[in-house]
């Protein structure tokens, strides 16, 4: 199957299967506001405003503030953003031990 554009919606429709991969798979870990919580490699799903699910990783990298920048496509690309505590974060993932 040959696609030419990608769907730009693909990632709040697939979020719920990837959080309940990553908790089947015993790689859950603590939700908290603490941002040394938060490593390089973490994988964080949340819940938007608008209702929406939406999922990004922890980048190597953090704010002025020292909160960790987030890879994430929110529908205009991917891009690196300091968006960690912009939404109710719903899941925290860790598939390898840092």
């Amino acid at each position: 199957m040959e696609f030419k554009t990608t769907d730009k919606n693909i990632d709040h429709r697939r979020v719920a299967n990837l959080m309940k991969f990553f908790e089947r798979k015993q790689k859950s870990i603590d939700i908290t506001k603490n941002t040394n919580d938060y490593k390089a490699g973490d994988i964080v799903a949340w819940k938007l405003n608008n209702g929406l699910l939406h999922i990004g990783m922890v980048y190597n990298g953090a704010s002025e503030d020292g909160t960790p920048l987030i890879v994430h496509n929110i529908g205009s690309g991917t891009k690196v953003a300091d968006v960690l505590f912009q939404w109710e974060i719903i899941g925290h993932y860790r598939w390898f031990e840092q």
